[in-house]
């Protein structure tokens, strides 16, 4: 039998043999893409390439690619664990060719391999072609011998041209062209008709493997014009194909989930291997383990937020089994056992996956519990609808995602009234989540792109370049020729020495000059992965494309700018030094003012900690270490040490910096030539960010001093306002406390005395009511501790009483209420309370001898108070 590491293997192996160079998977998160979430194809880390915006040193490349689908515009997720092949995570087998080998080649080799490699018989196998895609029919009837009955053409079956099945494009305008997929026939026995037919949406044919042939440009009116080098972008899913070469029907039988289900059932306790809530557990957790490490941890939006909501699932199925206690978490080891050798980044951040799987698993425990308690109850008195509003609730008290609630509500044949969880969210205002937190920024069309030559950076050696070619000029993201004063735009231009923002560094700033004209950049930006974007403002003259401009950066801003990004570097080594190697950067800001440096780590840091990374990063800085900058391959650079950062995309040659023996990283960005330039380091404060992640602000050089000044400035205050140097701050400051604590003790004596006395003479007040003495006051100044005490007292000194005191203070009344004695079979406090509190704006509650609550002093009060005896005289005529 095929495992599915055999699988992996067989596909490498077999286009490595075909002059494929093999690519590594890339990370879940795409290297700045802003408009994805996940990666979600096997084509994500070649986009750019197809684009033209990127080229590499192979045109055919073949790789397994880890892929996600539960979230923004690609989410499976409901339907995993109910049906036989959606899952959250998947790989998918791919081959590439960038203007190389077309259909001829892809269609042979497709049929090759499944045949010939891996022994499907050929009757099992039909295809699909695009309905005018005559070239690829021929190709499978006259080259692989295919009969016409197992040759399908699909048309626009989607509604309008080019909409179909079997024709794929990139985006609305852009690389495009038709498909021909490869379906395997499970037999008759099993329902369901092949594609094209009625009943093409059951089970019986199966697609297997997409040959994606990219051949035309589409323009913004709809034509399509051919491209001058058509592409080849494939993928096939692991999962499904190894079901067929296993020869079982359903992915979750496969060799690699059946390892995971049986974890699952011990540590469940269930014995029933094909339980739904089992396959949940085991396609979640290759989700969750993959996503953290890839960089992604639990939070309340984004990718976090998607994490947190495939973390609940699994959790709330490892409820319905019985579990109490932490479970998930311990699934990673044998997802390792199954995925690490073919996955290293699994293997290497094990040990984080499991931490932070575990510390999510303990939180949500704690609302778990009350929670479904909630939705039971919302869900025994509905009609078939879960309220929009509950929804919410249990979205916002008890952290339960609203697809959580909904895959509840769905087990009892139930839904949930969504928009009117929209509009609860709208209402509280709660922060935009998933999808809306990647909206694209600025794009450059592609017909644009093929024109442009890549901006070469010129800036790692000077500030200043002339001579400068302007390339395209962008108003209101829109080409144009020329830009007048007044006018903000874009300027990209054919060099530059301006740092576009990267790797967490802001864009430079300056102006671009040239005989009467001056344009003002107020930031740099990157487009297309390989054009700088000078944003700004023209201030005088007429700009246009082909004009030859100055470009001076603002030095002073960039010189600052560098020493806290070499700072950052520094930090990130000392972190690792200090608190441990799961430590990886999450994210950073690089400004002139400051350095904020995200990170991975589980607690806060210790005053000690955060003194023993300053002191260590500040030995660096003093031991002068000169900046080394080499380029090389990317493997090389990994095997030379460097540490590739989270977030960002690398090509296949890539910037080492190395400071010293304790930093060596992956980095494009401006850098100190000496770390000795960087002065000083101090950090200005350390926080949670979100669960896992920790956050460190800090300062260097200048801004170092200043912060040390100012931090002077404040000690020299302090010792004049204690009257003494700043030597003795600390001395005179704990004298100052010390007499404070014992003020505070001889006030509250005091307090009590007077308490004591007012308490007293507050007995003699209360009021006889059918034999229970009823006492309602309002006392000035008393706080909450104080009105207890008088409470107290006054119990003992009533004995059969129901007592209600008003401590007021600045519009404010705090409120306690006691009953006592043979009253308390007759009053309950809290609803005593609870109407007295409605009374004056207010809320409160608690046991039935003893409840406290606040609401507003005045009139209301005063009434309020007035008709307690009359209140409790109803109670006990009621009964």
């Amino acid at each position: 039998m095929k495992t599915t590491s055999d699988i992996r293997r067989d596909f490498l192996e077999f286009f490595a043999s075909k002059g494929h160079t093999i690519v590594p998977s890339a990370p879940l998160v795409p290297g700045n893409d802003p408009t994805l979430m996940f990666t979600n194809s096997g084509m994500v880390q070649f986009k750019d390439v197809f684009l033209g915006a990127e080229k590499r040193s192979y045109v055919r490349a073949a790789d397994v690619q880890r892929c996600l689908r539960a979230g923004g515009k690609h989410n499976d997720l409901d339907q995993v664990g109910y049906t036989a092949r959606h899952h959250t995570f998947f790989e998918m087998l791919g081959n590439w060719s960038f203007g190389d080998y077309f259909k001829k080649e892809a269609i042979a080799w497709s049929w090759e391999l499944l045949t010939q490699v891996w022994g499907l018989p050929g009757e099992r196998l039909l295809v699909t072609v695009y309905h005018n895609d005559d070239e690829s029919y021929d190709i499978w009837h006259n080259d692989i011998g295919l009969p016409p009955e197992r040759i399908v053409r699909i048309g626009d079956n989607k509604g309008s041209p080019f909409a179909s099945d079997n024709f794929w494009q990139m985006a609305d305008t852009g690389p495009c062209g038709p498909c021909t997929e490869i379906f395997y026939d499970h037999g008759d026995h099993i329902a369901g008709g092949p594609p094209g037919s009625p009943d093409e949406d059951g089970d019986r044919y199966i697609e297997i493997w997409n040959n994606v042939f990219m051949q035309f440009d589409r323009q913004p009116d709809g034509t399509l014009v051919p491209l001058p080098a058509p592409c080849v972008d494939t993928g096939m899913g692991l999962e499904r194909l190894a079901a067929i070469l296993q020869r079982v029907h359903t992915n979750y039988e496969i060799d690699l989930f059946q390892a995971l289900i049986r974890h699952a059932s011990e540590l469940t306790g269930t014995a029933d291997l094909e339980n739904k809530s089992l396959r949940v557990i085991a396609d979640h957790i290759r989700a969750c383990a993959f996503l953290i490490v890839d960089g992604v941890l639990p939070s309340n939006e984004g990718r976090g937020y998607v994490l947190r909501r495939i973390i609940r699932r699994a959790l709330r199925h490892g409820w319905m089994l019985g579990v109490r206690e932490p479970f998930f978490n311990k699934l990673v080891s044998t997802l390792d056992a199954q995925m690490g050798d073919a996955y290293p980044v699994l293997r290497e951040g094990r040990t984080t996956a499991e931490r932070a799987l575990k510390a999510e698993e303990e939180r949500f425990a704690e609302t778990l519990d009350s929670g479904m308690r909630i939705f039971n109850d919302v869900a025994a008195r509905s009609d078939g609808t879960i309220p929009g509003a509950d929804a919410f609730r249990l979205y916002d008290t008890y952290g339960f995602p609203l697809d959580l609630t909904q895959d509840m509500a769905r087990e009892r044949g139930m839904s949930v009234d969504v928009a009117g969880f929209d509009a609860a969210m709208t209402q509280q205002k709660e922060t935009a989540r998933a999808a809306g937190k990647f909206g694209g920024g600025t794009t450059l069309p592609a017909d644009l792109v093929a024109r442009l030559t890549p901006t070469k950076f010129v800036g790692y050696d000077a500030l200043a370049a002339g001579g400068l070619e302007v390339q395209a000029l962008l108003k209101d993201g829109k080409p144009v020729e020329s830009i007048e004063a007044g006018d903000a735009a874009i300027v990209i231009l054919d060099a530059t020495p301006f740092y576009a923002e990267s790797g967490g560094q802001v864009g430079d700033t300056g102006e671009l000059d040239e005989q009467g004209v001056r344009f003002v950049v107020d930031d740099t930006l990157k487009l297309a992965g390989q054009f700088h974007g000078h944003v700004g403002t023209l201030s005088t003259g007429t700009l246009k494309r082909g004009d030859r401009v100055l470009a001076s950066v603002d030095g002073a801003r960039r010189g600052a700018t560098i020493l806290n990004h070499s700072a950052t570097h520094l930090l990130h080594a000392a972190l690792r030094d200090v608190l441990g190697t799961h430590v990886q950067q999450k994210g950073s800001l690089v400004a002139p003012d400051r350095l904020r440096f995200d990170f991975s780590h589980f607690q806060p840091m210790t005053e000690s900690e955060l003194a023993e990374i300053e002191r260590r990063v500040n030995v660096e800085v003093r031991a002068n270490h000169e900046g080394e900058v080499r380029n090389m391959a990317m493997q090389e650079a990994l095997d030379f040490g460097a540490m590739a950062l989270f977030g960002e995309k690398y090509g296949e040659h890539v910037r080492v910096l190395r400071f010293g023996p304790t930093s060596t990283e992956l980095c494009g960005g401006t850098h100190v030539g000496r770390t000795g330039d960087i002065g000083l380091f101090k950090i200005v404060s350390e926080g949670g960010v979100s669960a896992g992640v920790r956050r460190i602000e800090a300062v260097t050089g200048q801004g170092a001093l200043d912060h040390v000044a100012e931090e002077e400035r404040r000690l020299d205050e302090a010792a004049a306002l204690l009257g003494g140097t700043t030597g003795d701050v600390a001395d005179r400051l704990r004298a100052l406390l010390d007499r404070q604590k014992k003020l505070e003790r001889e006030l509250e004596a005091l307090k009590a005395k007077a308490a004591s006395g007012a308490t007293s003479d507050l007995g003699n007040q209360a009021r006889d009511v059918d034999g229970i003495k009823v006492l309602a006051a309002r006392l000035e100044g008393f706080d909450a501790k104080a009105l207890r005490d008088a409470l107290d007292r006054l119990k003992q000194q009533l004995g059969d009483a129901v007592i209600v005191l008003a401590g007021t203070d600045g519009g404010k009344a705090t409120l306690v209420a006691g009953v006592s004695g043979a009253a308390a079979g007759k009053v309950k406090a809290g609803d005593l309370l609870g109407d007295v509190a409605r009374q004056v704006n207010g809320k409160g509650g608690g046991r039935p001898d003893m409840a406290q609550g606040g609401g507003e002093d005045g009139q209301a009060l005063v009434a309020a108070l007035d008709r307690v005896p009359a209140w409790v005289s109803e109670r006990i005529a009621a009964q």
